[in-house]
């Protein structure tokens, strides 16, 4: 997000909390040299909500945060974007950086425009555009009613959260960190990583039966999920139905709490879409980047390496930990099946897309036959999710402190979690041949 709109976003913070939203808005609107339309779609798409400027604007502003729904529009292109940043009428750079050619000029006045039915809200225009010109919008105002209620708020941190807040800040600081923002617990969405290893081991001893045979995993990441149902759609039937950890982590802890709200934290725009996905809505409340935690922290003054640690007992698993970063998810499965199908482990092949190049170059290979792999993982971002549009930390570095977070793991191999195996037993999931009954693991699965 461009820097002038992060500090937008902290004020808004501060004043919503603070209670100072209505008298502040209404100053800076009456600034007579800002452009309100603007303005207003800033402040709007920085809310979390739709609202276009009128005479009536912040009233309409106050009751779409007190009725809020989200919406189903993530990335947003402000009006006044000249594409100007274009040299001979050729591509700007937005559009260049669009893995998707969703960013479309219009002949009638030259501006560029986002091809909703093409966007898969993967956020890479809005860290591309040199001039502010690209949004997604933040769920954090509409929150934090929530947070300062008595309602339990559970922190549900991505894998690649490790390092992002400083090089010593511990798992541990963090939880202490989100239960000052009002949180009431976080946990870590490596634990639920570790569930979907096991579905996705099954499913591959279901799948691959000879040599010829192949699984496509669709763990994790949504543009290649995305990728898969809108342009390799023929591939779709080798694609294990299961949904996300992100959304495993909602379910399960619904499940065990239903008047709980999940929010997941992580480097991922596209995570904001995938949690409004029609067959997802309701599994996962909120979604906010990391980008957006530091500036909520900074606004806060809440500093995790300062921070007590908030210890809990360890229950993710180095395979779950390691879902991360690129390759992650193959190292846990393959692990996974070495110990429970050793047979199908002889057969076992794996390969990875690391970055959407990657990642249309192998699904292309897959549909020519030009494949020799059996369990086919891809990640939309180069590095996997440590690379993610809204990450702190250089790929390289979150890569390495993912790396050495979980090879520091007390649980090596989600087959050994104990802990998992008594939460699994509290869904009705008692013994890894559950996995194969579809009425026992819908709460994992998805229709592609």
């Amino acid at each position: 997000m461009n820097k002038k709109y992060r500090e937008l976003f902290k004020n808004l913070v501060k004043w919503y909390y603070n209670d100072d939203f209505d008298s502040k808005i209404h100053t800076m609107l009456q600034d007579p040299n800002i452009n309100k339309e603007e303005l207003a779609q800033v402040i709007s798409s920085l809310c979390g909500v739709e609202v276009n400027f009128s005479d009536n604007y912040l009233n309409d502003l106050k009751t779409a945060l007190d009725n809020y729904k989200s919406a189903k529009k993530i990335i947003t292109k402000l009006h006044n974007c000249s594409a100007n940043c274009s040299t001979n009428s050729k591509e700007t750079i937005c559009q260049k950086s669009c893995p998707f050619n969703a960013l479309v000029r219009n002949d009638n006045d030259n501006k560029i425009y986002i091809n909703e039915e093409i966007c898969l809200d993967c956020g890479t225009c809005i860290e591309s555009c040199p001039n502010g010109g690209i949004l997604e919008k933040s769920e954090f105002i509409p929150l934090i009613n929530l947070l300062k209620s008595n309602n339990t708020i559970i922190a549900a941190v991505a894998p690649a959260i490790i390092g992002q807040f400083g090089d010593h800040v511990t798992i541990n600081q963090l939880r202490t960190a989100f239960k000052k923002l009002g949180f009431t617990d976080m946990v870590e969405i490596a634990f639920f990583a570790d569930m979907l290893t096991l579905k996705e081991s099954v499913e591959y001893n279901h799948f691959v039966n000879n040599e010829k045979d192949f699984m496509i995993t669709s763990c994790c990441c949504p543009m290649w999920v995305g990728m898969l149902k809108r342009v390799y759609d023929d591939l779709v039937k080798y694609v294990s139905p299961s949904v996300s950890p992100m959304i495993a982590a909602g379910r399960v802890l619904k499940e065990l709490d239903p008047n709980c709200k999940v929010v997941f934290i992580g480097p991922c725009v596209a995570k904001k879409a995938e949690a409004k996905e029609k067959d997802l809505i309701g599994d996962i409340d909120f979604v906010l980047t990391f980008t957006e935690v530091k500036d909520i922290f900074d606004t806060f003054s809440i500093h995790p390496n300062e921070l007590e640690e908030d210890v809990a007992s360890e229950y993710a698993s180095r395979g779950g930990r390691l879902y991360a970063r690129t390759g992650g998810v193959s190292i846990a499965v393959s692990e996974a099946i070495e110990k429970l199908f050793p047979d199908k482990f002889k057969l076992l092949k794996t390969t990875q897309a690391n970055g959407v190049k990657e990642c249309k170059e192998l699904l292309t290979n897959i549909k020519d036959g030009k494949i020799s792999a059996n369990f086919i993982e891809g990640m939309g971002c180069v590095g996997g999710c440590v690379g993610g549009p809204k990450s702190l930390l250089d790929k390289d570095l979150g890569k390495k402190a993912v790396n050495i977070f979980a090879e520091n793991s007390n649980i090596k191999v989600s087959v050994d979690s104990n802990c998992m195996k008594e939460i699994l037993h509290k869904i009705n999931i008692n013994s890894i041949d559950d996995f194969n009954s579809k009425e026992k693991i819908d709460i994992f699965e998805r229709e592609f």
